[in-house]
């Protein structure tokens, strides 16, 4: 996999790190040297949710779903440091259904419906209906696929005819 360096200007990490996802996306194939580049990056830069969310992607790109889940969640606990989150849901909800168009809030929510999702692929399937009702309760219009994921999830089985 090839990377057009100019594609990552947007990426606000300094250029030793830029360069690192960009040799783990040249990597790809190669899936030790791809994931070395991934965890250099990641021991650079610690909270850097740009970073964090590259690496969210590759891993779960990668069928790496225990990483994955792992990464999601650094994303979520360091929004929540940032924004002094509590961890009980029912004092949250107001704050992110009142802040839901901000974009630190998308990110958490994003976060948070893609740990249901890594749950789900792991097995955890009363946990991820639990992470999916929550967001569903933020997200009427369905733009973090928590309810697409919950409809799957407790879909009656299709029977054979």
């Amino acid at each position: 996999m090839l990377v057009d360096k100019d594609r990552f200007s947007w990426f606000e990490v300094p250029e030793d790190i830029k360069k690192l996802l960009i040799l783990a996306a040249d990597n790809w194939e190669n899936n030790s040297e791809a994931e070395k580049y991934i965890n250099q990056a990641l021991a650079k830069t610690g909270k850097n949710t740009d970073v964090l969310i590259a690496a969210y992607r590759y891993f779960y790109y990668k069928y790496n779903y225990p990483m994955a889940l792992q990464i999601a969640n650094k994303v979520i606990d360091t929004i929540k440091e940032l924004e002094n989150f509590t961890n009980d849901w029912e004092e949250l909800k107001p704050i992110l259904i009142a802040r839901k168009e901000e974009a630190i809030i998308r990110l958490f929510l994003n976060a948070y419906a893609a740990s249901g999702l890594v749950l789900a692929k792991l097995g955890e399937l009363e946990q991820a209906k639990k992470i999916c009702i929550q967001v569903k309760e933020i997200d009427k219009n369905n733009e973090f696929g928590a309810g697409v994921l919950f409809d799957i999830l407790t879909r009656p089985p299709e029977e054979d005819d």
